[in-house]
C-alpha cells in the first residue's frame, strides 16, 4: 500500500484510534489473514461465525503490524476501531486510488475468461509499466478492494476483476476504484440461477462499461450480440474485438495444432501481424484479443505485441491446463 498515517487511515474509514500513534506510518500491505502479514502492515480483523480476526490482532502486532483495522478495541494492540471492516477497506482503497493520479485502472467482467484474461492483460502491460494483478479470481466486495490496496506509488497499472452475484454489484465495485478502461468478456449462463435470465446478467455486466469516464475505453466482444450491445450504454470509445467483421481488433485465419493452441492473424488499425499463443483452447483467441486492445490502447506497438501475445502463459491455476502423464496420455 502507499505509505499512510494512522490518522490518514482512520479519517479514510471513518475510524477512531485507540491505543495508537496518529503519526505512526502504514508502510506495509494490508491483510486479513494473520499469517501473512508484514512488518509495517495493516492488519483487518473480520467477525465470523467460526473465527474472530480480532483473536488474531495481538499476534498480527507481533509480527509486525502496525495497527489493526476492526470493529472493537484489544487491550494492548494499536487499533483504528470502525463499524464495519468490510465497508472500511473499500473506503481506504477509494482514499489510496484518489492519491495516485497517474494509475490506470482496468477493469474486466463477463461470465468465462476473467481470470486467465486479467492474467493476460497484467503479463502484457508488466512490459509497459509496475503492474499489480493478483493471481486467483479476487472479485468480489473482499477481493476487489484488497488487490487495490496492492498498489504503490509506483504501481502504473492496476489490473481488477468485478463479479457479480446480483444487479448493483458490479457498480459497487466501480464506486470503490473505477477503472479507466473496461473489459466485458461474454455473457453466458454462470449464476443464472441468482439472476433468472440471460438479459439479467447482461444488465449487471454492462454496469461496468455505465461507470466507465468520458475519456475512457470499453472493449466489448463483438462475437457476442448482448455485450456488443453494451457501446449504447457507455459515454466512453468503444473498441470491439473478436473474429466478427465489425471489430477493430480482429482475429482471422484461425487455426490450432495439436494441442490446441491457436495461430491467427492479428488485424489492427495500424495493420496485422502473426501470433502464435503457447496457451491451449480455442477460447483464448478471444481472451487475447481483448488483452491485445488493451495493450494497444496503452502504447504497445503492433509488433511487440504480437511477441507478447505469444509469450502468454496460465498464471493461475485449474484454467485450462493440458499436462503430459508418464504414460503418454495427455490430460
Amino acid at each position: 500500500m502507499i505509505p499512510l498515517t494512522l490518522a490518514d487511515v482512520a479519517q479514510a474509514v471513518g475510524g477512531r484510534l485507540t491505543g495508537a500513534d496518529p503519526a505512526t506510518v502504514v508502510t506495509g500491505p494490508v491483510e486479513y489473514d494473520s499469517r501473512r502479514v508484514e512488518p509495517g502492515g495493516l492488519f483487518v480483523a473480520f467477525p465470523g461465525e467460526q473465527v474472530d480476526g480480532h483473536d488474531y490482532a495481538a499476534g498480527a502486532y507481533a509480527a509486525g503490524a502496525v495497527a489493526v483495522l476492526g470493529t472493537r478495541a484489544v487491550d494492548a494492540v494499536p487499533m483504528v476501531v470502525v463499524h464495519d471492516a468490510l465497508t472500511a477497506m473499500a473506503a481506504l482503497a477509494r482514499a489510496v486510488t484518489a492519491r495516485l493520479p497517474d494509475l490506470t485502472i482496468v477493469g474486466l467482467t463477463g461470465s468465462s475468461g476473467k481470470t486467465t484474461t486479467k492474467d493476460m492483460v497484467a503479463q502484457l502491460l508488466t512490459g509497459l509499466g509496475p503492474t499489480i494483478a493478483p493471481a486467483g479470481s479476487l472479485n468480489n466486495e473482499l477481493g476487489y478492494p484488497y488487490t487495490v490496496l496492492k498498489s504503490t506509488t509506483d504501481t502504473r497499472y492496476l489490473v481488477l476483476e468485478l463479479g457479480a452475484r446480483g444487479i448493483g454489484h458490479i457498480r459497487y465495485l466501480c464506486e470503490v476504484a473505477c477503472p479507466r478502461i473496461g473489459i466485458v468478456l461474454n455473457v453466458g449462463v454462470a449464476h443464472i440461477g441468482e439472476f433468472g435470465s440471460q438479459d439479467r446478467i447482461a444488465l449487471a455486466k454492462g454496469e461496468l462499461v455505465e461507470a466507465l469516464p468520458a475519456d475512457g475505453l470499453a472493449v466489448l466482444n463483438a462475437d457476442d450480440p448482448r455485450v456488443a450491445a453494451m457501446a449504447a450504454r457507455t459515454g466512453a470509445r468503444v473498441v470491439l474485438v473478436g473474429e466478427a467483421a465489425s471489430a477493430s481488433v480482429r482475429a482471422a485465419e484461425v487455426r490450432l495444432d495439436e494441442r490446441g493452441r491457436a495461430s491467427y492473424t492479428l488485424v489492427t488499425p495500424e495493420g496485422t501481424a502473426p501470433v502464435t499463443l503457447a496457451v491451449s483452447g480455442r477460447h483464448q483467441v478471444g481472451n487475447t484479443l481483448a488483452a491485445a486492445a488493451v495493450a494497444r490502447e496503452l502504447g504497445m506497438s503492433l509488433s511487440t505485441l504480437a511477441d507478447a501475445l505469444g509469450r502468454l502463459r496460465l498464471v493461475s491455476t485449474r484454467r485450462m491446463d493440458v499436462f503430459d502423464r508418464a504414460d503418454g496420455v495427455t490430460v
